[in-house]
């Protein structure tokens, strides 16, 4: 029997909408053979779920998933992380009264700020832990020097320093410092399960340790998956800023699935102003493959499009 998965992103808002459908063009030019199905909430505009259809990219309707009201309060500065609980959606296999996910065996959750410059569909089909999940090591070298990141964060940390090449396997979390049991949600593989499901929604209602948590979905996964989650190289989920503060594992042409992680999207910052412009480059050179295509069928959707990209 054929394996049955898909790759699962969240859109909330129109903002976004140039990052999914970058995201999904990836894939589709890496030719995978697995769907992009994209989960929205009631607040996504009309206009935004058209250019959508326009595509043929399924949607699922949820509900913004977060912990009961002054359990947890986040930083000034991470604000925009306030809807990535309703990434947690992806795990809960019950929306609005219909079994959903679970219809999939394999699930692979990429962020909607990502370009995928290579064929990822091995995830699919990798071993996973009983009842576990994989993905990518944060990076805890905190570059910023944000105060209200937790102190452990530092180089000497984080587990991208102890890589020392592109194709290194990652280092198991046993006897490490606390971050290398840490886990960044940009790429996630699991295998959606109704009663998992249930179980993670009541750890999030019930731990005392969720007004403690920086990173919202993240911590959460760290902590519901602690010893159950495997380590994927750092090319599945190239955070932007490794290729700077860990250039000794860093190569272009190892990078898989880049992350645009910071509040700075490339979409936001034209090229030759980005700090990043190597990285950046890539999800220009995809967007405008992208909108090639949507001005070609529908010029109405693609000033849909671009009004939430910088010109």
């Amino acid at each position: 029997m054929a394996l049955k998965a898909a790759y699962v992103t969240l859109l909330t808002k129109v903002s976004y909408l140039a990052g999914t459908l970058v995201l999904w063009y990836g894939l589709q030019e890496s030719q995978s053979a697995y769907p992009l199905v994209v989960m929205v909430t009631p607040e996504l505009e009309q206009d935004a779920r058209n250019v959508l259809e326009k595509f043929g990219i399924r949607m699922i309707e949820v509900q913004s998933l977060l912990p009961e009201d002054g359990v947890h309060k986040l930083s000034e500065s991470d604000k925009r992380f306030h809807d990535t609980w309703t990434k947690l959606r992806q795990a809960i296999s019950v929306a609005d009264g219909v079994f959903w996910l679970i219809e999939f065996d394999r699930v692979v959750l990429l962020d909607s700020d990502m370009v995928v410059k290579k064929n990822i569909d091995d995830l699919m089909t990798m071993e996973l832990p009983k009842g576990g999940i994989a993905a990518v090591h944060v990076c805890a070298c905190n570059p910023r020097k944000f105060a209200h990141y937790p102190p452990d964060w530092i180089p000497e940390n984080c587990a991208h320093t102890a890589v020392s090449g592109p194709t290194e396997p990652p280092p198991a979390p046993v006897d490490q410092p606390r971050p290398y049991g840490q886990l960044n949600s940009g790429t996630v593989v699991l295998e959606p399960s109704l009663e998992r499901a249930q179980k993670l929604a009541h750890f999030l209602a019930t731990d005392q340790r969720v007004p403690t948590w920086s990173f919202p979905d993240q911590d959460l996964l760290t902590a519901f998956f602690h010893g159950k989650w495997s380590s994927l190289p750092w090319y599945y989920n190239a955070l932007k800023t490794l290729r700077n503060i860990h250039p000794q594992l860093w190569d272009d042409d190892v990078a898989r699935c880049v992350h645009y992680i910071l509040p700075e999207k490339p979409w936001h910052v034209k090229l030759e102003d980005s700090t990043y412009k190597v990285v950046d480059s890539w999800w220009w050179a995809q967007y405008q493959k992208m909108g090639e295509k949507l001005q070609a069928e529908d010029m109405d959707a693609w000033k849909i499009v671009s009004a939430v990209v910088v010109s």
